[in-house]
């Protein structure tokens, strides 16, 4: 194992980056399934708020060893404003995820790219080229090519997955300006704890008594999201955005195959051609931006 651990220290950091990368990508996707699996008796209040006392618990440790300069923060009202596009974020995400094949969730998720754009230019003042804009505008239609507005294959699940790829463009905002004065575990810190407190009340209201595998996949929901966000942590640590980007998509590739094998969802036609529409859109906005960066800083 010590072996293992010094070998792997010692591959490129694009590599590295990469390993995390794919990790991150198929703990995300054994949350969502495990989200769907639960989801069908519990409500999505009390999936969320056991999902966020599970990651307190996680960060707990580390918190009290630097407490409580470690919750300190000069910018409250961006937290507050994470915390509401967070929860946004989280009950249109996880109920599209729900009542969708986890394909067309997934793939429609992926429009925050998109949605970081615009909010960029809204908040950071960033300046988009033209060329940034039409593939916002081509990932748009691909979104709708998924949504079939008008067309038998349209439910109100697939704007409740829309609404939140819209809100976790937000999020991704706030957090370039939070993460300019403000520690990742006070970040998250403040997200898991404000969300927790404003569903307390209706999950209470909609618990249900989970049974044992319940409570197992409640709890996997919490473990497996937060070590997944560690390992994206770790991944872009390690390796170059521009690089490793294109490697979240393969979130899209497990979400198929579990969705097939656990809940026998084949992606429709729909599916198929607007997720590809999205990704390489978001893809190519990924490395534009990405590329504009690197020049800005030679």
């Amino acid at each position: 194992m010590i072996k293992s651990a010094q070998a792997f220290q010692r591959l490129p950091g694009n590599t590295k980056g990469a390993v995390f990368l794919l990790l991150a990508a198929a703990g995300f996707s054994l949350m969502a399934m495990q989200i769907k699996l639960v989801g069908q008796h519990l409500h999505v209040t009390q999936i969320i708020l056991v999902r966020q006392i599970v990651m307190m618990l996680i960060m707990a440790p580390r918190l009290s060893r630097d407490f409580p300069a470690s919750i300190k923060s000069n910018r409250p009202v961006l937290h507050l404003t994470r915390i509401g596009a967070a929860l946004i974020a989280m009950l249109g995400g996880f109920t599209a995820l729900i009542h969708m094949p986890m394909a067309d969730a997934t793939a429609i998720g992926f429009a925050k790219s998109f949605f970081v754009t615009i909010f960029a230019i809204l908040i950071l003042r960033e300046t988009v080229g033209i060329r940034r804009w039409l593939a916002t505008l081509v990932g748009f239609i691909g979104v709708i090519v998924m949504l079939q507005p008008g067309g038998t294959g349209f439910t109100i699940y697939g704007i409740y997955a829309a609404i939140g790829a819209v809100a976790a463009g937000l999020v991704m905002v706030i957090l370039r300006l939070l993460s300019r004065t403000e520690s990742p575990s006070t970040i998250l810190t403040y997200q898991a704890a404000g969300v927790a407190l404003v569903l307390a009340t209706p999950a209470v209201i909609y618990w249900q008594p989970p049974t044992t595998i319940e409570w197992l996949l409640l709890l996997g929901i919490g473990l497996t999201g937060y070590w997944s966000q560690m390992a994206n942590i770790h991944a872009y640590k390690n390796g170059e955005a521009s690089l490793l980007a294109p490697l979240e998509y393969t979130r899209l590739i497990y979400a198929t195959i579990l969705g097939i094998l656990v809940f026998g969802n084949f992606p429709t036609s729909a599916t198929i051609v607007g997720a590809t529409i999205v990704v390489a859109a978001s893809g190519y906005t990924i490395h534009r931006e990405t590329t504009l960066k690197r020049n800005n800083t030679q």
